[in-house]
């Protein structure tokens, strides 16, 4: 741990461990981010029909940008083609969005001068973290002119409707792109099971089963970690192979091409409401916020960080504010979840810490440590603080409206004396 009131270093260690983001960078990047990005380059001159959408963190870029820049520079490349679209997205992965709606705003206000410095381009689509997804944010992303929100393709808000079709919130002119969360699934989850019925998954198969919605839908949307490549699936199971082999096999099909979540926005029009007053995310059996607020420690650690928003913001200190802001990273609160059964091995897999307890421990030192250096700043402003009432409810069920008939732990994310995985995403 370190000492609170003298020590102000939450975020990293030495040596080569997972608590030294650093060294968690270096390690992913040389297995994921490089090897990747260079075949996605290859690909992309090979077949100019593929297109691809990034989701990247902020921090993640950061940390490209401080250590690993030519890696960083592949995927400037990559953007450069004008085939490859980047998603907005909360600068530091935060479930700010449910718990102060400024300090969303800031960051993905953040995180879009963050892209058009890096890559020029500004998001016209929006990806809450995890998928995070109810009503409210289709609303507020409408009210800032984005064209698409992403979020998952799951059955209970979709009942007999398929996540292959184009739907719009039941208020603002925005569209909503599902994710195909089974063939996202075969890939990041299935794809090494050798006791999965679909084992082996070859690129021929896969693109079979796209293939199959042809004249029964508009988009598949694969929404899945990027690291999946290479860090998840490590060289030796074929992902990058299959990878390489894919395009090809999917534009064999004279129907079938490539878009990017803003294109297929544009392209196609919205089949029908898709309602959600609940938080609907991508994670866990239960695909709920549950993952990140499920037990008492996770509760009053969220709730604990955004509490002293006002006194941190009071100080005008930016590194106090930058502090503040890295312990909203919604890995720190994963990292104290207690679920088992179905879902314990992947949040084990996960964690840096030897239990959730530690990681407790270690968040509420950090947190300790924070407070006092804003209890004895200097005030100099006061921002207001509003709270949407719809979305700060208790995370429940999503119901499912009256159906009418009807395409990548991670980058990056700051680790709080852990060495988080860095996280980016491919839509």
């Amino acid at each position: 741990m370190f000492d609170v009131g003298h020590s102000h270093d939450y975020f990293s260690e030495g040596g080569e461990q997972n608590l030294n983001n650093e060294w968690v960078l270096r390690k992913v990047t040389n297995k994921c981010y490089r090897p990747a990005g260079e075949l996605f380059l290859e690909l992309l001159e090979k077949h100019p029909q593929l297109k691809l959408s990034f989701s990247f963190t902020g921090t993640v870029l950061e940390q490209l940008e401080r250590w690993e820049p030519e890696v960083l520079a592949i995927y400037q490349k990559l953007v450069k083609t004008g085939r490859v679209e980047v998603v907005a997205e909360t600068y530091h992965h935060s479930l700010a969005f449910f718990y102060s709606l400024p300090e969303f705003e800031r960051q993905v206000e953040m995180h879009a001068k963050q892209i058009k410095r890096l890559f020029g381009v500004t998001p016209t689509a929006l990806r809450n973290t995890e998928l995070a997804y109810t009503n409210a944010l289709s609303e507020w992303a409408a009210k800032k002119k984005y064209k698409a929100v992403l979020l998952e393709g799951w059955e209970p808000i979709l009942g007999w409707r398929s996540p292959t079709y184009v739907y719009k919130p039941p208020r603002g002119n925005i569209k909503l792109l599902l994710k195909h969360y089974k063939l996202s699934d075969d890939i990041a989850f299935r794809f090494h099971d050798s006791s999965w019925e679909g084992w082996p998954l070859t690129a021929d198969k896969f693109a079979h089963w796209v293939h199959s919605y042809n004249g029964n839908g508009q988009v598949v949307n694969i929404f899945i970690d990027y690291e999946t490549f290479g860090e998840h699936k490590w060289v030796d199971t074929g992902i990058f192979e299959f990878v390489r082999y894919l395009p090809e096999k999917i534009l064999a099909h004279p129907d079938t091409d490539f878009v990017t979540v803003s294109e297929a926005a544009t392209r196609y029009d919205a089949v029908g409401v898709i309602d959600v007053p609940h938080v609907v995310t991508w994670a866990d059996t239960d695909r709920d916020l549950s993952a990140w607020t499920g037990n008492d420690l996770q509760r009053s650690a969220i709730e604990d960080i955004y509490a002293i928003e006002e006194r941190v913001l009071n100080t005008g200190d930016a590194r106090l504010i930058e502090d503040w802001r890295k312990l909203q990273t919604s890995d720190h609160f994963y990292y104290m979840c207690t679920k088992w059964h179905n879902d314990g091995d992947i949040h084990a897999y996960f964690n840096p810490y030897e239990s959730p307890y530690n990681a407790y421990i270690a968040f509420r030192n950090a947190l300790a440590d924070l407070s006092l250096r804003a209890q004895e700043a200097p005030s100099k402003k006061r921002p207001d603080r509003q709270v949407p009432e719809k979305v700060r409810q208790a995370p429940k069920k999503a119901k499912v409206t009256p159906p009418s008939k009807t395409t990548a732990k991670k980058p990056t994310r700051p680790a709080m004396k852990s060495a988080q995985k860095p996280r980016a995403r491919k839509p």
